[in-house]
C-alpha cells in the first residue's frame, strides 16, 4: 500500500514539530503533506490534498478538533486524536475512536496507532470510522471525569492533577497555574481553553483573568467588593458581574460536598 497522506493539526508549535519528527523517524509508511495550527487551516489542507490520515488535537482555541469532523467524513480520512485529556476520561470512549495518543506522545504507541490506521485504510472501513467519530464527539463532550491535565512546559510537558490546581491566572496570551505545592507553571494557552476543559462543578471563572478551584476557597467577603481568600494565602477579586453567579456556584459546591 502507498504511504498514507497525512496532516498534523495542533495549535502548539512544540507539539506539531515533535510529532512531525517522531513520524519522520519512526513511521516510513506516512507521508506528511501538511501541518496546520488551526481547524480552519486544516480545512484548507483537506481541500488541497487527498488526505488519508489526520493527527488531530482536541482542545484548540477558537474551534476545537471536533469542528473538523464533517470535513473528515467527506474525505473518508482516518483520525488519530492527540490530546491532553487524561486516560481515565478517554477510557470510556476509546472503543469508538480509531485511536488516540496522550501527550507527551510515546513512540511505541505512535507506531501502533499508525499501524492501526493503515489497516483501517486497507480494509476500507471509513463508514465504521465515521460512526465512531460521531459517538466520540458526543461522549467526550458528556465526559466530566477529567482528573489530570497535560500542560506544555518549556520543551516538554507536565502532568498535573486537577485537584492540585488552586487557581489559574491570565497573563495576556498565557495562563499561569498556581499549584497546591506553591509551584507556578506558565503555559502558552489562553484562560478560555482551560475554562472549557476543567470540571465546571469544581472550577469557576471569577474574573476575566482568573479561574479558581472552589475546593481552595477559605472565605469570602464583600466589604470592598467581593474578595476570596484562598488556602494558600492569596486573595482574588471576583468581578462585579460574576458575583451573583459565584454565590450560586459556591452554595451548590458546598451542598454537593456535604452530601458526600
Amino acid at each position: 500500500m502507498a504511504a498514507l497522506n497525512t496532516i498534523i493539526v495542533d495549535d502548539e508549535e512544540f507539539a506539531r514539530s515533535s510529532l512531525y519528527f517522531l513520524l519522520q523517524e519512526n513511521c516510513p509508511g506516512v507521508n506528511i503533506c501538511g501541518i496546520a495550527k488551526s481547524v480552519n487551516e486544516a480545512r484548507a489542507l483537506l481541500q488541497s490534498y487527498d488526505v488519508d490520515l489526520i493527527f488531530l488535537d482536541i482542545a484548540m482555541p477558537g474551534e476545537n478538533g471536533f469542528s473538523l469532523i464533517p470535513q473528515v467524513q467527506e474525505a473518508n480520512a482516518t483520525v488519530i486524536f492527540t490530546t491532553a485529556y487524561d486516560q481515565y476520561a478517554l477510557k470510556a470512549i476509546k472503543a469508538n475512536a480509531i485511536d488516540y495518543l496522550l501527550k507527551p506522545i510515546d513512540i511505541e504507541e505512535l507506531i501502533a496507532a499508525v499501524e492501526k490506521a493503515t489497516k483501517y485504510q486497507q480494509l476500507n472501513q471509513a463508514l465504521l470510522q465515521n460512526t465512531g467519530l460521531k459517538n466520540l464527539e458526543t461522549e467526550l463532550k458528556e465526559q466530566k471525569g477529567i482528573n489530570r491535565l497535560t500542560l506544555p512546559s518549556g520543551q516538554g510537558y507536565r502532568l498535573v492533577d486537577v485537584d492540585d490546581i488552586i487557581h489559574i491566572e491570565a497573563d495576556s496570551n498565557y495562563s499561569i497555574f498556581h499549584l497546591k505545592n506553591k509551584e507556578k507553571i506558565t503555559v502558552s494557552k489562553v484562560l478560555k481553553d482551560y475554562e472549557e476543559i476543567l470540571p465546571e462543578e469544581r472550577f469557576f471563572r471569577i474574573h476575566k483573568s482568573s479561574i479558581v478551584n472552589l475546593k481552595y476557597v477559605k472565605e469570602y467577603n464583600n466589604k470592598n467588593g467581593l474578595v476570596l481568600l484562598l488556602e494558600n494565602g492569596e486573595s482574588l477579586v471576583v468581578s462585579r458581574r460574576r458575583a451573583s453567579d459565584f454565590f450560586e456556584k459556591i452554595k451548590t459546591y458546598a451542598l454537593l460536598q456535604s452530601e458526600k
